[in-house]
């Protein structure tokens, strides 16, 4: 691993069969915050809650299957989304995504170390913080030492040990729990909800959209052999992890329904009804649970890294680092996370941070994929994206009237259940904002180049149709493999910004 190739280092593309991408995409999906996310949202939203944020947040992994055979024939050489905007869009494009990619998964780095640390508090009364530094530097050296290629071979490990994990304690969680009938009617947990109504809109916009910043899903999706193993692999992955989340959620109406939550003194945080329903049952069930967790959390952290170096290392330097240098990238970045994480808010608020900043940025990304918006270019996307933040204040300010909690919501510092209709509001104006301030920076932008050819007495061509060389259709189901020179020579094609 010490010797190997610096692509290989950041990169597997095309080397991988449809299971080992199963239990990787398995692995990178589920961290330990899932104990606290869902059990939380169960105790406020329901069944009707855990339904809904059990299959929003499998299903968008679909889009992976979906778009990553239509990127890789645009752009072969890459292998994350931003190599594919800056061909598409532009550099500058191209580097705005990458911010927004990497502070993604900054955060979300965070929160997995945040998570195992409360975890473990929570599970064993102990101070978390020895496992979190143990994570932490176990983590960065291998991966700093074995960059893609170990995360990935990790992951298969620690993705089969969560499956088989995941099987036993639900077992003895379901056999060793006594649930209590007239619990389950008064709490209310069977009905639907406010909360759980507008979770079906937020939750998949949230989650979709900010999938698409998660370079690690991009890293293993290139990674597939095939387009067959592709689908085989995230089908099998959104299955499981659909089946994991749910069985993780209702844990927190088992809580609810044994008495275990809110418990004496009552608990009015929900995010502990996993744990408070783990102390009545034997040490050993919580020590199966705890060994489940750290897997979880390695596994999630490890791929964050190895996607992290990998994103900066191919849009910041054009892969053009010395090795040893990437290597010292890895060691680097653990040291402001780990600070972090230690002063980390609530887990689902850190998630949040991001959320509508991609629901504002992506949907105007994605024009760029149909060869029908070739007029579209990284202006607006860039516009649009900046704009549909601004939209999501304008509406706060409005809806609160007050200008402070116009700004709160943007952060989403009251998280989604709020019981009003300001978070909802927010998920709607976000990719709606972002689109009609695209729209305006394409109107500003062609009025401008028209008015500088009328000037300049040049033809005006910013609406005609570009024709790089051995640019593949996306109607095309497969690549022809006489065109790949022209399209490898595509790949270093420059969009344009403006």
């Amino acid at each position: 691993m010490r010797n190997q190739p610096k692509t290989d280092f950041l990169a597997g593309n095309r080397s991988q069969k449809a299971l080992p991408l199963a239990l990787n995409f398995i692995a990178a999906a589920m961290g330990s915050g899932i104990l606290f996310s869902y059990p939380q949202l169960a105790t406020l939203a329901g069944l009707q809650g855990v339904i809904v944020y059990a299959i929003a947040s499998a299903a968008p992994i679909l889009i992976f299957a979906i778009l990553t055979p239509i990127i890789r024939r645009k752009c072969p050489e890459g292998f994350v989304l931003t190599e594919w905007t800056r061909q598409r869009y532009g550099i500058v494009t191209a580097l705005y995504l990458s911010a927004l990619t990497i502070l993604t998964l900054f955060l979300y780095m965070v929160a997995e170390l945040s998570a195992i640390g409360q975890v473990v508090t929570a599970l064993t009364g102990l101070d978390g913080l020895p496992v979190v530094i143990v994570e932490a530097v176990v983590t960065t050296i291998y991966t700093s030492l074995g960059g893609f290629k170990i995360s990935f071979l990790t992951d298969n490990i620690q993705g089969a040990l969560v499956v088989g994990l995941i099987i036993l304690a639900t077992i003895t969680v379901g056999v060793k729990t006594e649930i209590k009938p007239e619990l389950i009617e008064s709490s209310g947990l069977l009905k639907s909800s406010l909360v759980g109504w507008q979770l079906i809109y937020i939750l998949p916009v949230a989650i979709l959209t900010n999938y698409f910043f998660l370079a690690n899903f991009w890293l293993r999706a290139f990674a597939s052999k095939t387009d067959k193993d592709l689908w085989i692999g995230i089908s099998i992955a959104t299955i499981f992890i659909t089946i994991v989340l749910t069985l993780v959620g209702v844990a927190g109406l088992i809580a609810a329904w044994s008495g275990a939550w809110p418990g004496d003194p009552p608990q009015e945080d929900g995010s502990v009804a996993f744990f408070l329903l783990l102390e009545q049952l034997p040490n050993w069930v919580v020590g199966i649970v705890l060994v489940m967790a750290v897997a979880l959390s390695t596994a999630a952290f490890d791929s964050l890294q190895s996607a992290m170096v990998s994103t900066a290392s191919n849009d910041l330097f054009r892969n053009r680092l010395n090795i040893w240098f990437v290597r010292g990238l890895v060691v680097l970045i653990i040291f402001p996370v780990a600070v972090l994480a230690l002063k980390a808010p609530g887990i689902l608020q850190i998630y949040l941070i991001s959320d509508l900043l991609s629901a504002a940025t992506i949907p105007v990304l994605v024009f760029g994929l149909s060869d029908r918006f070739y007029w579209w270019r990284g202006f607006e996307v860039v516009v649009g994206g900046l704009g549909g933040i601004l939209t999501v204040f304008i509406f706060g300010s409005i809806y609160y009237d007050s200008a402070q909690k116009g700004g709160e919501l943007i952060l989403l510092q009251e998280g989604l259940y709020t019981g009003d209709w300001g978070a909802f509001g927010a998920f709607v104006v976000a990719p709606i904002g972002g689109a009609i301030w695209g729209g305006i920076a394409l109107v500003c932008r062609l009025g401008f180049q028209y008015a500088r050819s009328r000037i300049n007495g040049t033809r005006f061509d910013a609406l005609d149709r570009p024709i790089p060389a051995g640019m593949a259709s996306e109607d095309h189901d497969a690549i022809n493999p006489a065109d790949t020179q022209d399209e490898v020579a595509s790949a270093k094609f420059t969009g344009k910004f403006f």
